[in-house]
């Protein structure tokens, strides 16, 4: 995880996958946040931090992460983070309008998963709202997965399954990454079929693209970004959901 951690800081402001991220959520963030003024924000999980400059301007933000790395580098530029596991946040019932958990619950060991996601709904107001993006599409499994000691890949089915479980009830849910899906279907396929790379070798999983290629993938995937605003993806890479808590 270390290691995820460190490629991740490189990679984050540049390249497109991460760019096309922040866009991909914005719009939930915007939805989740609507008529609240300065909500608390709780990022589970928060790695190198990287995602509170997307949350930063939607309100007061907070981070817990588990891994010292991480906690290193999030403490540069920002300071209300706390060293804790998602499965038991440090913080009282109720403390916050709004969770996020962005590729985190895939991670986590099946003793795990449900626990973690009924922190989330346990730390949420009533009426507040969670923005959750995980790993999909077992078929997608490749060498990224080594990197990101990733546990299981969701299906909408199951990623519902779940946060209903937790008390959530689902607003919006769609796949990310669409446009990509053909290409990556046939690369991750081939790496299963030759042999998925150790850890050391995963990471060059997120290395920056050359610069035209890494604009290139940016604009598709930011036509799908502006897609997204009004239509659900039926396959992609990963999943997304906005859920709530009922009021």
């Amino acid at each position: 995880m270390d290691r995820l951690l460190a490629a991740t800081q490189e990679a984050e402001r540049r390249h497109f996958w991460f760019r096309s991220f922040r866009r991909f959520v914005r719009p939930l963030l915007e939805q989740a946040t609507t008529g609240c003024a300065r909500p608390r924000i709780l990022d589970c999980g928060c790695g190198t931090g990287g995602n509170f400059r997307l949350l930063d301007p939607f309100g007061r933000t907070f981070g817990c992460e588990l891994t010292r790395a991480g906690i290193d580098v999030a403490r540069r530029h920002h300071r209300r983070l706390t060293r804790a596991s998602v499965t038991h946040l440090p913080f009282p019932d109720g403390s916050f309008e709004l969770v996020t958990s962005f590729d985190v619950l895939y991670c986590l060991q099946d003793s795990e998963e449900l626990l973690a996601a009924r922190e989330m709904w346990r730390v949420l107001k009533p009426g507040g709202a969670a923005i959750v993006n995980v790993a999909a599409m077992r078929m997608l499994t490749g060498n990224h997965s080594v990197l990101s000691e990733e546990v299981r890949r969701y299906s909408r089915a199951s990623l519902r399954r779940l946060l209903q479980g937790a008390g959530f009830s689902v607003v919006r849910m769609t796949h990310t990454y669409a446009t990509l899906f053909p290409m990556m279907l046939i690369m991750r396929t081939a790496q299963r079929l030759m042999g998925l790379q150790p850890e050391e070798h995963a990471g060059r999983e997120i290395a920056i693209p050359p610069a035209p290629i890494n604009a290139a993938l940016a604009g598709v995937l930011a036509i799908e970004a502006a897609a997204l605003k009004f239509v659900d993806m039926p396959v992609g890479s990963s999943i997304l959901c906005l859920a709530r808590k009922a009021g």
